[in-house]
């Protein structure tokens, strides 16, 4: 009653396969995940590149500190 059955989506998935081919289909699921490998490493490689950042911002404040107290003392 309105929800859609497995048969149905299988009748829909042999029609799409019968109408762009197995090679066609192949091809695009290979694409597919190669896009999706790429998203996911273009993250990784971001997050990568932030945190050295965050590190050396933090060592350039540390030191700065460091450098105000030895002034203070002086």
């Amino acid at each position: 009653m309105g929800g859609i059955s497995i048969w149905q989506l299988l009748i829909v998935a042999l029609i799409i396969v019968l109408l762009f081919g197995t090679k066609k289909l192949r091809g695009l699921g290979s694409d597919l995940g190669s896009a999706v490998k790429g998203f996911k490493k273009a993250v990784t490689d971001e997050d990568k590149e932030d945190k050295p950042t965050e590190a050396i911002a933090d060592r350039s404040a540390q030191e700065t500190k460091a450098e105000n107290k030895d002034k203070e003392k002086a």
